[in-house]
């Protein structure tokens, strides 16, 4: 039974997120809807994490075991045909190693968070960018971003309902960067806690509007306590943008 690798971009809009649900539209259930329609299969497709409701993403990594064998370029194109009108394009798909595994085989994942920091209301970018218009010093939140680097307890940023057995994770990239009024908060890491980083931009935004220093940031983070956090940013700015393997 071959095992395929997809690599899947999605606009999070419609969706209640990556996890198949009983009584909700999710990511996860159109795709095996699909994978349904093309091989009359009722397969499991396993993801390399589960993005929330109207998180984004432009490289989700999924894998599935099918037992009727497809060149991969024609399940590509099978799946993409069956997704419509869904948010959703299998942009790859290649046969893969038995012990891959979508999630566990997985050494970083890359995130961006896209702020537009404007006066104006959004235009192209509703649902795909968080709008703040008060003045970001993104200067003083990149310096400041760099206090969360490493391995720490991110109790302060995980969300409370997080399955995750341990709070510690290596923090290894959390970068700022302004383009005119476009924002970017960068970050990557192996894994990430529920919540963990639109707890963190919306932390940095605090930093940004002058309300927190980063010794608050720094602050909130040895706190170990989710009452520290600052707002947690909304889902629609945030994108899985790629995952190493």
């Amino acid at each position: 039974m071959p095992r395929y690798k997809l690599i899947i971009e999605y606009d999070g809009t419609p969706f209640s997120g990556w996890q198949i649900q009983d009584n909700a539209p999710t990511v996860q259930g159109a795709l095996e809807a699909a994978v349904m329609a093309i091989c009359g299969e009722q397969v499991r497709v396993h993801g390399s994490g589960r993005t929330d409701a109207g998180v984004h993403a432009l490289g989700q990594v999924a894998h599935c075991d099918i037992k009727k064998p497809f060149p991969p370029g024609r399940l590509r194109d099978g799946l993409n045909a069956h997704l419509r009108p869904h948010p959703i394009g299998v942009l790859s798909a290649e046969i893969v190693a038995d012990d891959f595994e979508a999630r566990f085989s997985a050494k970083k994942r890359h995130y961006r968070y896209r702020i537009t920091n404007a006066r104006a209301n959004l235009a192209l970018d509703i649902k795909r960018s968080w709008r703040i218009p008060r003045h970001l010093d993104t200067d003083t939140m990149h310096i400041a971003a760099q206090r969360l680097l490493g391995k720490h307890d991110f109790t302060t940023f995980r969300d409370t309902e997080c399955q995750a057995k341990s709070p510690e994770k290596t923090l290894d990239q959390l970068d700022v960067v302004r383009d005119g009024d476009a924002v970017s908060i960068l970050t990557s890491a192996r894994s990430f806690l529920h919540s963990q980083v639109r707890s963190m931009v919306g932390s940095l935004v605090w930093v940004g509007e002058g309300r927190w220093s980063a010794d608050d940031l720094a602050a909130a983070l040895a706190a170990r306590n989710r009452a520290a956090c600052g707002p947690v940013a909304p889902p629609e700015g945030l994108y899985l943008v790629r995952v190493e393997y």
